[in-house]
């Protein structure tokens, strides 16, 4: 998008000044042509359509070309970023394909460059052929000029005149043959940028949207006969911009992922979702923020309809922990203040203290000024999760969404991380997702989520004693800690576990 809103803003600039001069240049000098010799100037006009036909249909070709050129740019660039940051480059390291990545880059740039050459080369030609032609035209002029000059029409200055004249009129004619050239590559610029402007935003303001005003007390939230399907790849995604965009959507149109989705989320209470992957889950925390809207349903906070709210104080109120916290190449300090840029330093070593990350970073050098790296790999996953919180607990909001915050984490980590949410989420609206069954067992409410709909409900002893779907997923999970209750070993007495917990096995012989 840069490169192209730059070809297009030095193109508009070049070529409004330049057709300006050479249209004011032409209208002059046609004008004293024909005050000199009338017959002359109809023969420099009648070739005047010569200069621009080439130009024109060179253009169409130079447009096409320029096209292709700028979709292998933007290919190229997406690839040289994706190998060049931190992740790429781990993954191309561990992988080990450097030489297939160097062909397919030198592929592409060799391309890249074969384009560029073949539309220089083609412009030369043009230009070319221009001048070969200013030539020609001027030595008929001289021919013709000659002739009328023996026949005593006008006299040999004025022929003189004339043919300085004409020099000055096939001049900017150079300049008009690749007008039609430019405009015409100029307009791929514009289909490109345009594109974009054009592209309706899936998530907009009603006309009508007031803000909902943040109270002390946390509002609840209710998921009313939703359902959903993601939206469709010409929606979302523009074939300019991604290379491997699909003409197809990746989901047939009519997959629901959410079917008939009813729940309430009481105020000030935690209720976890939880369910096989691929179930819907992460679908449902998205519209809560409201980063989707529902096809049919609603879903509403202090029972007004989120569509019906302003975004900006919809998302003040609510705030999200992701699975893969995201820290920007900035400062520890930056990444927090980013939720609240008012914090205070107290307020900062606050927030860091309740996330139980405090500790950390005071023992950093640079303490807060300490770099948190491209994506925060600086970081542990624990440690990022837990800057995530503190940033959560700085923006202060009254619902609280998170999903799977303490998954791929060591045993310490989740610890850690468990004593902050405990201090995170009191007295807020809590929707968590959890894979760990563990870590969901004092929420007020349980909801089982498979193939895009509640089939459970409950808390956990409940949902337990069903023996559904919940008590089938925590039999998968602390099966295998059951079967360590009691073991033989070749030459050893009977072995029984004294104490029993998930990730936590003591024996006694």
């Amino acid at each position: 998008m840069d490169d192209d809103i730059n070809n297009t803003q030095q193109a508009v600039r070049v070529l409004m000044s330049e057709s300006l001069s050479v249209l004011l240049n032409m209208v002059l000098v046609l004008a004293a042509m024909f005050w000199l010799s009338w017959q002359l100037s109809l023969v420099a006009l009648v070739v005047i359509p010569l200069f621009v036909l080439p130009g024109k249909v060179a253009g169409k070709r130079a447009q096409r070309l320029f096209r292709q050129e700028m979709q292998l740019y933007g290919e190229l660039a997406a690839m040289t970023a994706e190998r060049c940051d931190v992740s790429g480059a781990l993954l191309a390291m561990l992988y080990g394909r450097p030489e297939e990545d160097a062909g397919v880059f030198t592929r592409k740039a060799s391309r890249i460059r074969d384009l560029a050459v073949a539309n220089i080369a083609r412009m030369e030609l043009l230009i070319a052929f221009i001048a070969l032609l200013a030539a020609l035209v001027t030595a008929l002029v001289y021919g013709l000029g000659g002739t009328l000059v023996i026949h005593g029409v006008f006299q040999v200055g004025t022929l003189v005149a004339f043919i300085a004249l004409v020099s000055q009129l096939y001049g900017p004619l150079h300049e008009v043959s690749r007008l039609p050239v430019e405009a015409l590559t100029t307009l791929v610029g514009f289909d490109r940028v345009f594109e974009i402007l054009d592209l309706e935003p899936l998530i907009t303001e009603r006309p009508a949207a007031h803000s909902l005003t943040q109270t002390q007390e946390a509002p609840g939230v209710e998921v009313a006969g939703v359902w959903f399907r993601y939206p469709e790849a010409d929606q979302v995604s523009l074939a300019s911009l991604e290379s491997v965009a699909l003409p197809a959507p990746e989901r047939p149109s009519d997959a629901w992922v959410l079917r008939d989705v009813t729940f309430q989320v009481p105020a000030g209470q935690l209720t976890a979702l939880v369910g096989p992957s691929g179930a819907g889950k992460t679908t449902i925390t998205h519209l809560v923020p409201r980063l989707y809207d529902p096809a049919r349903g609603a879903v509403r906070i202090g029972g007004l309809d989120v569509r019906d709210l302003t975004l900006e104080s919809l998302r003040s109120v609510v705030g999200v922990v992701p699975q893969d916290a995201y820290l920007f190449h900035d400062t520890i300090r930056a990444n927090l203040a980013y939720a609240r840029p008012s914090a205070t330093e107290k307020e900062l070593i606050e927030a860091c203290r309740a996330a139980r990350i405090w500790e950390l970073i005071s023992s950093l050098p640079d303490g807060l000024d300490t770099i948190a790296g491209d994506r925060g790999y600086r970081f542990s996953g624990g440690e990022k999760q837990r800057l995530a919180l503190a940033r959560l607990l700085l923006k202060a909001p009254s619902v609280v969404v998170l999903d799977e915050a303490t998954a791929h984490l060591d045993s310490e980590s989740e610890a850690a991380i468990q004593r902050a949410l405990s201090t995170a989420l009191a007295g807020r609206t809590s929707l968590v997702i959890a894979h760990r069954l563990s870590t969901v067992r004092a929420a007020d409410q349980i909801l089982v989520v498979d193939g895009g709909q509640i089939v459970e409900r409950g808390r956990h002893d409940d949902l337990l004693a069903a023996g559904g779907v919940y008590a089938g997923l925590y039999r998968t999970q602390f099966a295998p800690q059951a079967a360590l209750r009691s073991f033989t070993m070749p030459g050893k007495p009977q072995c029984a576990a004294a104490e029993y917990g998930p990730g936590q096995v003591s024996f006694t012989w």
